[in-house]
């Protein structure tokens, strides 16, 4: 029976590229297909017309919410609170039966209490995409200090160890207050097991929460040919960042001798480089000026382009330095049956099984990523003997039946 739904993001594709926006999106168009009466909301920075709270784009279905949130210790939305008002009498003539939301980030986390008081009879799920309600440090959970060290657990003393200038006390409050807006929440889905563990851990009942994957669209084989130069191809796809693990790649490389690294072509696909610090941004142009021969940056790339890109390539490299949930080019390269070089951590080591279907090196370690680069060096045949145990991630029409199975 068709439904009324809500798909709420924090971005829109058009202008956003991230993979938490492209699966919202996916997942919206996928609510069409399944004859569901879909609307998508999309948080946007785009200045509005006339000072109003929405606007349309492409048709009256996808609609842009003109907001933001300023406080980024609670998530909340302080300056732009009157627009909450808007959003109310946007639910109330929409009428959803179901509300997806994909993200509170940008959007304000009050969001839910909202939907609730106004729909009260509605279903409320929330994909976590992220660890923003666990982690203050930009939902990394990495110390803070500038060496990057791991979180194994939040907690008031923990995070204001890493806050100083935030009391144990306010940590406090601050999960208060986010669990206080989630228990508006009816069904929360976590793209991995690793995430669903982690707020399990914060405290989050374990009867609410889910592992769904981000479903994959179906595979189109590109009419792409591999490289033929005879080198191994690896590519990098995805936002270039201090914790996106580039710079570490980039060093790797350069522990592997000149003559034998002259046997691969990296190539890089990345936005948001430039604004990068600056002292990351000399660090990589040093590295890539050294390897010259060896990389190539390409900029940012459209989701068009992304069949063509892994297409003409051997392996995938994903070599975040954080935990990662579900990197959704680990789940596009498995969809091209493309074997994926990961850090052993977070969502990333649970999607990869170590030499069944990518390879695993320590987490940070241009030593452990070098050895991994040589092992496909020192065997070229192993990329495509993997790529045969490689099966089809899930789709976005199972994924769609498998949250609605979950919440009906």
């Amino acid at each position: 029976m068709s439904k009324k739904v809500l798909i709420i993001a924090h971005g829109h594709p058009e202008f956003n590229k991230g993979g938490g926006e492209q699966a919202a999106y996916q997942f919206y168009k996928e609510c069409l297909k399944q004859g569901d009466d879909a609307y998508f909301l999309a948080r946007t920075s785009v200045t509005p017309h006339g000072g109003a709270a929405f606007s349309s784009i492409k048709n009256k279905r996808e609609i842009l919410f003109h907001t933001t949130h300023d406080d980024f210790f609670l998530f909340s939305n302080i300056k732009t609170r009157h627009l909450w008002g808007d959003f109310a009498d946007l639910l109330e003539q929409v009428a959803p039966d179901i509300i997806y939301c994909h993200h509170y980030f940008l959007l304000g986390v009050e969001m839910m209490k909202i939907i609730k008081q106004k729909l009260p009879n509605s279903k409320l799920v929330l994909t976590l995409h992220e660890y923003y309600a666990i982690c203050n440090n930009s939902g990394l959970m990495i110390k803070t200090g500038g060496q990057n060290k791991l979180c194994f657990e939040s907690g008031t003393r923990e995070c204001n160890s890493c806050f100083p200038e935030k009391s144990p006390g306010d940590f406090f409050l601050r999960k208060e207050y986010i669990m206080s807006c989630f228990d508006m929440v009816d069904t929360f889905i976590a793209p991995s097991a690793f995430l669903r563990q982690r707020y399990i851990d914060w405290g989050i009942s374990p009867e609410v929460i889910h592992v769904v994957e981000n479903g994959q669209l179906e595979n189109v084989a590109p009419n792409v040919k591999l490289n033929n130069n005879g080198k191994i191809s690896i590519v990098y796809i995805g936002q270039i960042n201090l914790f996106k693990g580039v710079d570490v790649l980039l060093d790797a490389l350069l522990l592997i001798p000149k003559e034998l690294r002259q046997q691969l072509c990296i190539d890089i696909h990345g936005a948001n480089f430039d604004s990068q610090p600056s002292d990351f941004q000399t660090k990589v142009y040093a590295q890539l000026k050294r390897l010259k021969s060896v990389v190539r940056m390409h900029g940012s790339y459209e989701p068009s382009e992304l069949a063509g890109i892994l297409g003409a390539a051997n392996w995938v490299v994903v070599p975040s330095i954080w935990w990662e949930n579900s990197p959704m080019v680990i789940q596009e390269a498995l969809n091209h049956q493309k074997p994926v070089i990961v850090s052993d951590i977070g969502g990333m080591a649970e999607k990869i099984e170590h030499n069944k279907t990518g390879l695993h090196f320590r987490a940070g370690s241009p030593v452990s990523l070098a050895d991994a680069l040589q092992k496909v060096l020192n065997e070229p045949e192993l990329g495509s003997a993997l790529a045969k145990n490689i099966t089809a991630p899930l789709s976005i029409s199972e994924s769609y039946i498998k949250i609605n199975k979950i919440i009906s």
